[in-house]
């Protein structure tokens, strides 16, 4: 009787011992899964963002918007011109065709979470934007000519943004 309680006992803690084991490996193993899946996601925006980054980095260099070049252009003469060169008779001269520069130039303005399109007025004028108002920074005033330049139809991007410091910040 003691060899047969003995084996039922034996039994019943293998059979726990095994249910435990499958049970907690399994989800063990989908836990890991998710994370690994999660860390990779993350990866991958992480690489995009920075891509993302990097470009617009380097427009802004290339066009010569980065904060020291803006801050010299301001003091040299309280505006920032840049201008690019298209194709003869791309440039499109009529009302209409402004008109839809201004508005593309200020969707742009008001799906950029960096920028505030209600302090940044844009008068378009045979492909030459001008944008005026007030900024938060001299990053901002690049950010703002570097939309401006990327519309198309624009042959010359002129600001007279202001920069404004928020208070806070020095």
């Amino acid at each position: 009787m003691k060899t047969f309680f003995a084996l039922l006992v034996g039994i019943a803690i293998g059979v726990g011992a095994w249910w435990f084991y499958s049970n907690h490996r399994g989800r063990s193993d989908v836990r890991t899964d998710i994370q690994a899946d999660v860390r990779s996601a993350g990866d991958k925006i992480e690489t995009a963002a920075k891509s993302a980054g990097e470009k617009i980095q380097e427009k802004l260099r290339e066009w010569k918007l980065q904060p020291d070049d803006i801050k010299d252009d301001l003091a040299k003469t309280g505006k920032v011109i840049r201008s690019k060169t298209e194709k003869v008779g791309q440039a499109i001269a009529d009302a209409t065709a402004d008109a839809r520069t201004t508005a593309a130039i200020k969707g742009k303005l008001v799906a950029n979470r960096d920028l505030s399109a209600m302090s940044i007025s844009v008068n378009t004028t045979a492909g030459v934007v001008t944008l005026s108002g007030t900024v938060n920074s001299p990053e901002d005033v690049g950010k703002a000519m570097l939309v401006a330049m990327e519309t198309d139809g624009v042959t010359q991007v002129i600001s007279t943004l202001q920069v404004t410091m928020k208070s806070g910040k020095s």
